[in-house]
């Protein structure tokens, strides 16, 4: 029977993430009229080059970021290839404390790989994976009561606070309390929980995904707490919270689980017992999985020597870790073709470091 508990804490986590990161995204767009998306709508190159930054970031919150940016229209196809391509979820954690020397160089390939596989991909796909043909993420209003914050109005805001307003405040004092208390309760520190790194020898979390984390969350509520009712009801709450929210927590949820029963049922090391070809295929089909765990049986091959380079970097390629879980709820097609290139990518460059003797 698999524990339905640690799969909902992880699929809350991920899930709030993903929405604090699109409020934040939502209001900046609005309070700069949309300038700072649009230079960076123009210019493909910097796109990619911002997703490479995002994907080499330890853990997923890099990846949550670049979903996001590519849901509100503000990234396209080669940067969100790019991000996959450099992101290795948790492993990114164990290789560095594994191999540091390695992890840095292998993290330095994938980052020349994620940049040319991404101004690539922008070459050979001209429209975007994932947009509704009719409709724009991020809407630009021109009206006064879009412009910015108001002291006057934010005390008023206060003193007759809407429910909408006081539901998605509430809900963020939940979530905060269930991070901070939970592990008291309930069991696992913050990064065994949203499966961001590795445990130190004591247990504590790194204090960087406390700060990433936890910034985040703050800056969600300071825009909760100071736009106006208008821009509350129709940008963050009907345009954010209710089209987003169920279909990011479900597809996660669903993933997570359907993740959970296959490592429940199968023995993953039985697939790479086999020669060097066929250990490299499973590498890129077990890429697929949008979870960590399986990728670690390539990474403490390669520390114990059994591996070669070639593979392990394969496998860095094509898996990332949780990082794709908001691309999947989002749209299924674009997890699809973002997967398909990012397998051809770590196949190709599997083979030709296996033929080289790498």
């Amino acid at each position: 029977m698999v524990n339905l508990l640690p799969i909902i804490k992880q699929t809350l986590l991920i899930t709030f993430f993903v929405m604090a990161m699109m409020l934040i995204i939502e209001y900046l767009n609005v309070i700069t009229k949309g300038l700072w998306s649009m230079k960076l709508k123009k210019n493909k190159g910097k796109q990619v080059l911002l997703g490479t930054f995002l994907g080499v970031i330890p853990g997923c919150l890099g990846a949550y970021t670049a979903v996001s940016l590519f849901v509100h229209d503000i990234i396209g196809n080669g940067a969100l290839v790019a991000t996959m391509i450099a992101t290795s979820g948790d492993e990114a954690f164990v290789m560095l404390t594994l191999f540091p020397e390695k992890a840095l160089l292998l993290n330095l390939i994938i980052f020349i790989i994620a940049i040319f596989s991404g101004l690539l991909t922008d070459r050979f796909f001209k429209k975007k994976f994932f947009l509704h043909a009719s409709e724009k993420h991020l809407h630009v209003h021109e009206v006064p009561e879009c412009t910015g914050f108001s002291r006057k109005t934010f005390w008023k805001q206060i003193k007759h606070i809407t429910p909408t307003r006081a539901l998605m405040l509430v809900s963020i004092l939940f979530f905060v309390t269930f991070i901070m208390f939970g592990n008291n309760v309930i069991g696992g520190s913050l990064h065994e929980l949203i499966k961001l790194g590795a445990a130190d020898p004591e247990g504590s979390d790194p204090i960087w995904i406390k700060i990433t984390f936890f910034s985040v969350i703050f800056l969600s509520t300071v825009v909760i707490l100071i736009v106006n009712d208008h821009f509350l009801e129709k940008h963050l709450w009907a345009h954010i919270i209710k089209k987003h929210f169920s279909q990011i927590f479900l597809w996660t949820f669903f993933a997570l689980l359907f993740i959970a029963i296959l490592m429940k049922h199968f023995d993953l090391h039985q697939l790479i017992q086999q020669n060097m070809f066929w250990v490299l295929v499973a590498a890129v089909l077990i890429g697929i999985i949008p979870e960590s765990g399986p990728h670690l049986i390539f990474v403490m091959l390669f520390a114990s020597g059994s591996l070669p380079l070639s593979i392990l970097l394969a496998s860095s390629i094509v898996q990332d870790g949780h990082g794709s879980l908001p691309l999947l709820a989002e749209s299924r097609r674009s997890f699809v073709i973002v997967k398909l290139i990012n397998m051809a990518v770590g196949f190709a460059i599997g083979l030709v470091g296996l033929s080289l003797g790498i």
